[in-house]
């Protein structure tokens, strides 16, 4: 009797969590405590990308991690809150 296998779907190859267990532990432990939900996928590129540019300071990488999630939250802000937030 066949299997119900024929699909569309794309297969992943690794479960997202396997991916984020792989992550370096300080970035690991950043998206554990980050504000917005990001993939790993995007929290990876930032991440290895700033290690370039700054010859692997990790403390750099985790600013620029904050800094990027704070500009998000910034513009987001007014459309979910009102523009009036946090308020006097």
């Amino acid at each position: 009797m066949p299997r119900n296998i024929s699909t569309t779907l794309r297969r992943h190859k690794a479960s997202p969590m396997r991916r984020f267990d792989r992550l370096p532990p300080d970035l690991r432990g950043w998206l554990r405590q980050a504000a917005l939900c990001w993939s790993v996928r995007s929290a990876e590129r930032v991440w290895f990308k700033e290690l370039r540019r700054h010859g692997g300071d990790i403390g750099a990488a985790l600013r620029r991690l904050d800094e990027i999630e704070r500009c998000l939250l910034e513009k987001d802000a007014p459309r979910l809150w009102g523009r009036d937030y946090p308020g006097p």
